[in-house]
C-alpha cells in the first residue's frame, strides 16, 4: 500500500511542482482520515493541490466558491415542496461528496461557516429533524485567502480545531517557476490525471494505521508537547486533548508513509506545525510583538527532550 501512496505523492507533485514537503503533508492529513486547511495568497496552487489530491486518490469531489453570500442550505441541501408527491423533498447539497473543496473558505460568513461543523466531526448532515450520513470517506480540503485581504472573514477557533493540518504552499522557487512557465496549463493537465489508487485501497490504508506499534515512551513525548503548550506562557491557549490526538494520529500517517510499522519522534515533529500552529495563538511580547506561530511551535519542539 506504501508504493501506491508514493505513486500518489509523485503524481501530484507533476502537477503542484516543487512542492514535495507539502504535498506529502497533505497526504498523511488524508491518509490520517482528516481536513485538510491549506492558506496562501491566490495563484500559488490551492485549488489544483486539492484537485490533483481528490483525482489521485480515486475518490468523486465537488467544488464550492465561497462568497458572502452562500447560505448553509447552499452548502447542506434543502427541502423543496413538489406538487407531485405532495410533500416536501429534500435535495442533497454538494458536501454529499466524498472530497469538498470548500475554496476561499474565508470568503463565507460565520454562518455559512458553521454549516460545516457537524459535517466535519460527526459525518453527517442534520436538515429537518433528520440526520443524513455523507459518504465515506468524507474530506473537506479547504483553502483560504490571508486574513488581511479585502473579503475575508476569519474562521472561528472551533472551526479551525476541525483541520487536522494547516499547510501553505508558498512562492515557488526559480527551477520550479520556470517549469511551470514552460510547462502545459495546470488544467489540461488535471483532466488527464489517472486515478492511482480507489476508494476501497485508501480505506484500508487508513485502518493499517491502527496495526502501527505506538510505545508508552512516545506517548509520554506527545503529552510532553501537549503540557509545554499549555504551561510555557507562549500561547493564549494550549493544545486541547483533541489537538494532542490529532498529532499522534498524523504521526502514524507520517510513519506509514515512511514503510515504517512504528511510530518514531521525528514523525511526531515532522507533522507537528502543520498540525498545532493554527490551533495556537500566540501571545504578545513584552514590547506588543507576536512571533509567528509556526516559529513558536518549533520553540515548542526545541523546548521539549525526546
Amino acid at each position: 500500500m506504501t508504493t501506491k501512496l508514493h505513486a500518489v505523492a509523485r503524481q501530484v507533485g507533476d502537477i503542484i511542482v516543487g512542492k514535495d514537503l507539502q504535498i506529502r503533508q497533505a497526504l498523511a492529513c488524508l491518509l490520517a482520515g482528516g481536513h485538510l486547511l491549506v492558506e496562501d495568497v491566490p495563484g500559488v496552487g490551492k485549488t489544483t493541490l486539492a484537485h490533483a489530491l481528490a483525482i489521485s486518490l480515486g475518490l468523486r469531489f465537488n467544488r464550492i466558491q465561497f462568497t458572502s453570500d452562500l447560505l448553509p442550505a447552499d452548502v447542506n441541501g434543502i427541502s423543496i415542496y413538489e406538487r407531485e408527491r405532495n410533500g416536501f423533498m429534500f435535495h442533497p447539497g454538494p458536501i454529499f461528496t466524498q472530497v469538498l473543496l470548500a475554496d476561499e473558505i474565508n470568503r463565507a460568513t460565520p454562518k455559512t461557516q458553521s454549516g460545516l461543523l457537524e459535517a466535519m466531526e460527526e459525518r453527517q448532515v442534520s436538515a429537518d429533524g433528520v440526520t443524513r450520513p455523507l459518504p465515506a470517506p468524507f474530506f473537506v480540503i479547504a483553502t483560504q485567502n490571508p486574513t488581511h485581504q479585502i473579503g475575508t472573514f476569519p474562521l472561528p477557533e472551533s472551526q479551525l480545531d476541525r483541520f487536522l493540518m494547516c499547510l501553505s504552499l508558498g512562492y515557488p522557487d526559480a527551477a520550479a517557476e520556470r517549469a511551470l512557465l514552460m510547462g502545459e496549463d495546470r488544467r489540461v493537465l488535471l483532466q488527464s490525471l489517472p486515478a492511482a489508487m480507489t476508494g476501497d485501497e485508501l480505506a484500508a490504508a487508513q485502518q493499517d494505521l491502527k496495526q502501527l506499534h505506538t510505545s508508552p515512551a512516545l506517548i509520554d513525548y506527545v503529552q510532553a508537547l501537549a503540557a509545554a503548550s499549555r504551561q510555557n506562557g507562549m500561547f493564549a491557549e494550549g493544545l486541547s486533548p483533541r489537538a494532542a490526538i490529532a498529532l499522534l494520529q498524523a504521526a502514524r500517517a507520517w510513519a506509514a508513509l515512511e514503510g515504517r510499522d512504528h511510530v518514531l519522534p521525528e514523525d511526531v515533529q515532522a507533522v507537528l506545525v502543520p498540525v498545532c500552529a493554527h490551533r495556537l495563538r500566540p501571545l504578545k511580547s513584552a514590547h506588543g510583538v507576536a512571533l509567528a506561530s509556526r516559529d513558536l511551535v518549533l520553540q515548542l519542539q526545541e523546548s521539549v527532550p525526546v
